[in-house]
């Protein structure tokens, strides 16, 4: 597997480590590919031309390869002179530094050739610092040799990649700006001017021109069993039991205690301060089939245009919050009940999507994310998400379908039970891996928002969640990093079985019972002051003046 956003990298391994294949593989998809050979062939040596055959018949066709092992002092001239089209794999260093070692070259010359290198390159050398030193004196020259120049073309290159037993691991990854990274044509993210707090300001002021982000690759591999960061154990605690200090008139803040420990543990600090600066995540994607039964054609498209416009509940609650609003259009997911609703790849690029806007969302200021959701059949895909994961049935979690005008559409519901019925069957025999769970039921909605919950996690950042995706893309973020649960906060179920579901499954305690269902993102968006109330006064109310003295270590 590899990560993106790189130019020029450095494979490492040991002696049939899979080093090589590995390199290989990084370049698979060029068409076109300079092999530069730096081995030199002894005919004698039957075992040698073995391994060397043995390269040369993996290697594809259109690859063009060049033999140096005779003139060494080409490499550093073949990648100073290739053009930013091209795309080289250099196998391997260790036979350049043994044709080099009489004359006394090395990595005075190699590096810089390879840090200003314009094509795309990759590197094959022999790591020499986990072996023993050698016995002979030229053994430990060439050890001393191919370490040194390992180490500067490490400190030149993008990326550094060290495979063992045929498994790779990346070291190092810079992403390399000089080459402009294309943007997804399905990714079109727009950020609105940032509002200013009550009162509302004019409408004019929401629908300024937006302005357009660019999709910048993250170099990023998302797979299960990634090492993010916790929330502070202590702070939690040590924030609940200082709010019994406090000089409350009454009994304190009730079930407001936990946004309080919430904060202090995601802020590490048991003295949190309210969120200031707050960004809205729309993510408007639709699923085809009979997960949209019910859905007006075009209606979910409204909605993202009336947030993008300033009107409708989530813009005002946003300008009301004096949060930024940011729509993000996902892919259209296919029909579930027919097919996977994504490829594996849309998959991919719609997680580390996802992780980029949260990254970009910290990058700018902002010290809580609400994450939102608009689309026709995103309630379904949702179930379906949540029915793989926790073996719910279908009919449990799925909402009334509710038209407009406050009619109730017991046929549409219907269908999308059948719907998801249909794509579980459909999928019994498959994996249920959290990636194949959102390419076969889940789409790119709750791709992306599995996304940004992981990027908002490695950032130390705090999501509220409200809605069927929301939740859905919790629990897939879940079985990719177990920490990304702890990171967000639950304001109201809204009374949807799906989300009080998967509350229980994400051990979420929703903080208020209000019952409100004002679309996802919007929900959070009209707790939100109430959550803000509750750390402002936490963090300036003095101590009550007959408040115990805080507990010293070691009294009795």
């Amino acid at each position: 597997m590899s990560v993106e956003g790189w130019r020029t990298a450095l494979v490492l391994g040991g002696i049939r480590s899979g080093k090589s294949e590995f390199a290989e593989s990084l370049v698979a998809r060029e068409k076109v590919v300079r092999y530069v050979a730096t081995a030199t062939i002894d005919p004698t040596d039957a075992e040698w031309a073995e391994r060397i055959a043995e390269h040369q018949e993996r290697r594809l066709d259109g690859w063009v390869t060049e033999e140096i092992g005779a003139d060494p002092d080409r490499l550093v001239e073949l990648i100073a002179s290739a053009g930013a089209d091209e795309t080289l794999l250099v196998d391997d260093l260790g036979g350049w530094v043994s044709a080099t070692l009489e004359a006394g070259a090395g990595a005075a010359d190699l590096a810089p050739a390879v840090r200003d290198c314009a094509a795309r390159l990759v590197i094959v050398s022999s790591e020499v610092g986990l072996s023993l030193v050698p016995t002979t004196k030229v053994g430990r020259a060439f050890t001393d040799a191919l370490g040194a120049a390992n180490r500067a073309v490490a400190e030149a290159s993008d990326a550094v990649v060290l495979v063992l037993a045929g498994q790779p691991s990346w070291l190092k990854l810079t992403a390399a700006t000089e080459r402009p990274q294309p943007t997804p044509e399905v990714f079109t993210p727009t950020v609105e001017t940032p509002v200013p707090p009550p009162p509302m300001p004019p409408a004019d002021a929401l629908s300024a021109p937006t302005m357009t982000l660019p999709m910048v690759a993250t170099g990023l591999v998302i797979q299960p069993g990634m090492d993010l960061p916790m929330p502070d154990e202590h702070a939690g605690p040590q924030a609940t039991e200082r709010l019994g200090t406090l000089d409350f008139a009454g009994a304190g803040l009730g079930a407001l205690d936990q946004v309080v420990a919430f904060a202090a543990a995601t802020q590490g600090s048991p003295s949190p301060l309210p969120w200031t600066t707050i960004r809205v995540l729309l993510l408007h994607g639709d699923h085809d089939g009979g997960a949209a039964a019910g859905v007006a054609p075009g209606e979910s498209g409204r909605r993202a245009d009336q947030a993008r416009s300033g009107d409708g509940a989530l813009a005002r609650l946003a300008a009301a919050a004096g949060a930024s609003l940011q729509v993000v259009d996902a892919p259209t997911a296919a029909p579930i009940e027919l097919g996977p609703a994504l490829t594996v790849d849309a998959v991919e690029a719609a997680l580390r999507y996802g992780w980029r806007l949260a990254e970009e969302a910290v990058d700018s200021g902002v010290d809580l994310i609400v994450l939102g959701a608009c689309g026709a059949g995103t309630e379904a895909a949702a179930a379906a998400v949540l029915a793989a994961a926790s073996g719910a049935e279908p009919a449990a979690v799925l909402g009334r379908v509710v038209s407009p005008g406050g009619r109730v559409d017991d046929a549409a519901w219907m269908t999308r039970c059948a719907t998801v019925r249909d794509a579980l069957h459909r999928t019994r025999d498959s994996q249920r891996s959290a990636k194949d769970v959102l390419a076969e039921l889940g789409g790119g909605d709750i791709a992306i928002a599995a996304g940004v919950l992981l990027g908002a996690t490695a950032r130390r950042t705090p999501v509220l969640l409200d809605g069927p995706v929301g939740v859905a893309a919790g629990l897939v973020s879940r079985d990719l990093a177990g920490q990304a649960r702890h990171w967000c906060l639950l304001p109201d179920h809204g009374g949807h079985p799906a989300v009080k579901l998967a509350a229980d499954v994400l051990g979420l305690t929703p903080l208020l019972d209000l019952r409100l269902d004002l679309g996802e993102g919007a929900t959070s968006l009209a707790a939100l002051p109430l959550l803000r109330a509750a750390l402002s006064l936490a963090g300036t109310l003095p101590e009550h003046p007959l408040a115990p003295e805080p507990a010293i270590d070691g009294a009795q």
